[in-house]
């Protein structure tokens, strides 16, 4: 690693009222992969009009098909990414009980496991940084960072995890997260 890096794996990064007229405006991204060679990322609070069956043509579990397809980001919108979690998951590769994967094999065996604690969210498309792009943004103040909650990935509504993430916040954060998105309305 770089001498002085800090890898921000496993962490929330968030629109801070910068990112107005992107892509990334007003979204939640959790950091799968974090180094000096670049990031990874998922939006969390992006959910496409479809589900997984209608993205993937495998023979899928229904508890699967019909989830909600989310759009991790405007890279390869058509590549494959799902976040799981169960409550024991020893080999979890972003956070304690939380891994990511891409092989449809492995989303397929989560899928008909039995597991009643299981959760799975599946993505299309990604959010990627460039060797050094992600620490040039956050020295910017493009974004803000937030210790993730296995809650902010699977229990919050994705229309209210960037308000619900501000207020955790607090301060001028709590008060951006009830400012409306496009201010000439208030």
């Amino acid at each position: 690693m770089s001498k002085g890096f800090k890898s921000l794996k496993g962490q929330l990064i968030l629109d801070g009222g910068n990112l107005a007229g992107s892509f990334f405006n007003r979204t939640v991204l959790l950091l799968c992969e974090h180094s000096p060679e670049g990031a990874f990322g998922l939006v969390l609070n992006r959910q496409s009009d479809n589900n997984v069956g209608d993205m993937l043509v495998a023979d899928l579990p229904e508890k699967l098909r019909e989830q909600d397809l989310y759009v991790g980001g405007p890279v390869q919108p058509s590549a494959l990414s799902f976040l799981h979690s169960d409550l024991f998951l020893p080999s979890a590769n972003v956070m304690p009980n939380l891994s990511l994967g891409h092989s449809l094999d492995d989303l397929l065996e989560l899928g008909g496991s039995f597991s009643i604690t299981q959760r799975i969210r599946v993505f299309a498309g990604y959010s990627g940084w460039g060797p050094g792009q992600l620490d040039d943004e956050m020295k910017r103040s493009s974004w803000l960072v937030h210790h993730t909650k296995l809650e902010h990935v699977f229990d919050v509504k994705p229309q209210q995890l960037w308000q619900h993430v501000m207020v955790e916040k607090g301060g001028i954060h709590r008060l951006m997260a009830q400012a409306p998105d496009d201010l000439s309305r208030n």
